[in-house]
């Protein structure tokens, strides 16, 4: 977790920044599928959320709610996806060192959740283990918008970490969703899908970016896959994975950089807020939150975010630090990595969807996934905010310090001085 490089630190905040107004667009949404799920007028939710629209011949005749969850977060992970590939050609993740930190910590957040809700299933009548992966998910969005609330003064390298494993996570979530939650499949449909994404990468790798070719093959590469039995949103990974990284000859910024710049607003302004709102409506008629609790699902879901991502992203970091040459960075507290850790257990897009596909939209163990995920989620960052609060004050005053540019070329000296190798005005006491 050392301090990054100036140009690393101007990606991150500017990451952070499109993230946090995303993010608040999420929380937002949310809250309006609550109130009005649970107001006089939720029939209204309701009849706007199975309304169907589509082509029934292609297998396409689909409710609003599955347009969400299989269509707009096809964006969302088309985004991930040139996320992904950024990080592992040109970011943290190119590095076996120091992607060994966010790598182990994501793991360890995955699989304690999901370790936890299944002991909780297995004990308990009546338990369902299929919902194992629903509390495994961080969603980095709702994440940063905790942050923004909060007004936390967290330094780069911790938010660069949060970054890095939030990726990792939604690689291991994109895995799960593959492996695990195929039901079916068509391989016709499949290769069809593959052999359309491949003539995207090759029109992309030519340098043609012409909207209204790469439109409509990543609309068929969509469309295949959703008949494939695949989960569809996987198309749009494989997608943002197609898109060249490297600057070409002459250029500042690589095509992947210069999409995400394109397709983030429309991810996390328009996708995932719709998404939410198409799928966060949770009725909580018929001893709502208190019924979902004393469902195992519920229970395991709840438990898992809260307890799960905390111990496991926390535990597997010092274990790491106390057993390798890992270490913290000395501008870091664990106290830091503690906050950081809570707020890995803010699961909602990806976790949602993983209920979804684990038990059926619309069912009642669902709609107990759903309700534990808000209820989790709402714990894990009200206590992130609770440790990270304690730290505002002090950061606030090391980031007035480290601000500090006395030569006037642009950048400030704590990073020349970090790149230099002379950490005595950076290692300061926490």
């Amino acid at each position: 977790m050392a301090r990054p490089t100036w140009s690393r630190a101007q990606q991150v905040t500017d990451v952070l920044r499109s993230e946090t107004v995303g993010g608040l667009l999420l929380l937002a949404g949310a809250v309006v599928a609550l109130l009005w799920a649970n107001s006089p007028w939720r029939a209204g939710y309701e009849t706007l959320t199975d309304a169907h629209l589509g082509p029934e011949a292609l297998h396409l005749h689909l409710s609003l709610a599955h347009w969400a969850s299989d269509g707009l977060l096809a964006i969302f992970f088309f985004v991930v996806g040139l996320e992904l590939k950024r990080e592992f050609v040109l970011g943290e993740l190119r590095s076996p060192s120091r992607a060994a930190l966010p790598v182990i910590a994501a793991v360890g957040g995955m699989a304690l959740p999901a370790l936890i809700y299944t002991l909780v299933n297995m004990v308990s009548a009546g338990g369902a283990l299929e919902g194992w992966a629903v509390p495994t998910a961080t969603d980095i969005a709702f994440a940063v918008a905790v942050l923004a609330v909060i007004s936390t003064h967290l330094p780069v390298a911790l938010r660069s970490f949060l970054l890095t494993l939030a990726v990792v996570d939604d690689l291991l979530a994109i895995v799960i969703i593959v492996v695990f939650f195929t039901d079916s499949l068509s391989l016709v449909s499949l290769a069809g899908s593959l052999a359309t994404i491949a003539v995207f990468m090759l029109v992309v790798n030519r340098g043609i970016t012409r909207w209204y070719l790469l439109v409509p093959l990543a609309v068929v590469a969509w469309a295949l896959m959703h008949a494939s039995g695949v989960h569809a949103t996987i198309a749009g990974v494989l997608l943002g994975f197609a898109v060249p990284t490297r600057p070409a000859s002459g250029e500042q910024h690589g095509m992947s950089e210069r999409f995400e710049h394109l397709w983030r607003p429309v991810s996390a302004g328009v996708a995932v807020p719709v998404f939410a709102l198409m799928s966060a409506g949770v009725s909580l008629g018929g001893g709502g939150i208190g019924a979902a609790l004393r469902d195992p699902v519920g229970l395991g879901v709840a438990l898992g975010l809260v307890v799960g991502k905390l111990v496991g992203v926390l535990g597997s970091t010092f274990l790491l630090a106390r057993f390798t040459r890992a270490e913290l960075d000395e501008n870091l507290s664990w106290w830091d990595v503690l906050g950081v850790a809570l707020l890995a257990g803010v699961g909602f897009t990806v976790s949602l969807l993983i209920g979804e596909l684990a038990f059926g939209d619309g069912t009642e163990r669902d709609e107990h996934a759903k309700a534990a995920i808000l209820v989790g989620s709402l714990t894990s960052a009200v206590l992130a905010a609770v440790v990270l609060r304690t730290r505002n004050r002090v950061y606030r005053k090391i980031e007035e310090e480290d601000a500090v540019d006395r030569d006037g070329d642009g950048v400030p000296d704590v990073f020349q001085e970090s790149a230099a190798g002379d950490t005595s005005d950076i290692s300061r006491p926490r």
